[in-house]
């Protein structure tokens, strides 16, 4: 039996469905991957936010956590 050489367009069409099935048989893993990045992206925005804005006392933080007025 004499094999048929492998061209770019059926290893292109092999690897869409390989994908294809590992995206379907790996859905939650995913999202749950994607939602770790966008949490991490957003926690890194806060802290650089946090970097950037005017210092406060404890005493601020505490008199509006107390429902105050800072």
């Amino acid at each position: 039996m004499e094999m048929q050489p492998v061209t770019p367009e059926m290893l292109k069409q092999a690897l869409k469905e390989a994908l294809e099935e590992a995206l379907l048989e790996k859905r939650a893993f995913l999202r749950d991957l994607i939602e770790e990045v966008l949490e991490d992206i957003a926690l890194s925005r806060a802290i650089q936010e946090g970097l950037e804005s005017e210092k406060v006392s404890r005493q601020q933080i505490f008199d509006l956590l107390k429902g105050g007025d800072a």
